[in-house]
């Protein structure tokens, strides 16, 4: 019997969850839960709303790609989204531009798009447009002007890898996810993180990057203190602060001052008159007696 696969039912979940804006009554705006399905009805045959039991002979969604004829299992490969209408920011956004906006990612080949094998769609509720992959069909009946339908390689479903990043990132370019708020970490993610944070703040000498810490802070450069190295390292370079810093000081409580070198400076370039003439008469007499007292001594 035809199932809806997990991966599936978490990109309904996720349109639901943002784009039934109203969960609680049924409106026009909203994308309602009978407007996004994944399993055709019970009369369905052939397609890729089909698992193995429905399909029919060379059916297009089986025989045309090798990543459908492997991944063929009993899952559903497709979504239709129904009509809604919402607003955001002062734009209004609703089936159409949603629909041209995942075409678009497509044309581009973004990784999140790349398990799309085809898109039936119409751009302005008129026409009715279909982009495909492997470039076979362009087409699709009118009932695609109400609603669009996304059809994914089989192996993608059958490897249960996550299809929401295409459409979560949709609904954060409208607005309706704040980037604060996506938080698509594992739990072995978290856990990682958690270690990674711990050993960044735990820095006592407790775990490995509290001990490299705690050595740095030491002026330790390595554990084998044998080790050399070309590069100066902390150790080399406390010990050129600490001279430097004694060189500082020495050179901070020296007298630069040659008081004498500086007055037989002077001196020698005077004459003996320049040289009377500044003396002070009140010194000229004993200046006379020290000259007498040191020829006398002569």
């Amino acid at each position: 019997m035809t199932r809806a696969p997990a991966n599936l039912m978490a990109v309904r979940r996720l349109l639901l969850d943002h784009l039934n804006r109203d969960p609680n009554r049924v409106r026009d705006e909203d994308l309602e839960p009978a407007e996004v399905g994944i399993v055709g009805d019970a009369n369905h045959r052939g397609g890729y709303h089909c698992g193995s039991d429905r399909v029919v002979t060379n059916d297009y969604s089986v025989v045309e790609s090798s990543r459908d004829r492997n991944g063929l299992t009993l899952d559903a490969a497709a979504l239709d989204v129904g009509m809604f209408r919402v607003g955001v920011g002062g734009r209004t956004h609703n089936l159409s531009t949603f629909s041209t906006w995942c075409v678009a990612q497509c044309v581009a080949n973004t990784p999140d798009s790349r398990d799309l094998r085809e898109i039936i769609y119409s751009p302005d509720g008129k026409v009715v447009r279909r982009w495909d992959r492997l470039g076979r069909r362009s087409t699709g009946d009118r009932s695609h002007l109400w609603h669009t339908h996304f059809s994914f390689f089989r192996d993608s479903i059958k490897a249960n890898r996550d299809q929401t990043p295409l459409f979560r990132r949709y609904l954060t370019t409208i607005g309706l996810i704040k980037v604060e708020e996506e938080n698509d970490m594992t739990p072995e993610e978290h856990n990682w993180l958690k270690t990674v944070h711990r050993n960044l703040t735990v820095l006592d000498g407790r775990n490995p990057v509290g001990q490299i810490y705690t050595r740095m802070a030491m002026g330790e450069d390595h554990i084998d203190p044998k080790l050399q190295v070309a590069h100066p390292t902390l150790r080399s370079l406390g010990s050129q602060l600490t001279a430097l810093q004694t060189a500082l000081d020495t050179l901070l409580k020296k007298d630069f001052t040659d008081e004498q070198a500086i007055i037989t400076g002077v001196l020698a370039g005077l004459t003996p008159e320049q040289i009377a003439a500044a003396i002070p008469p009140t010194v000229a007499q004993q200046v006379v007696a020290e000259l007498g007292r040191r020829l006398a001594a002569a």
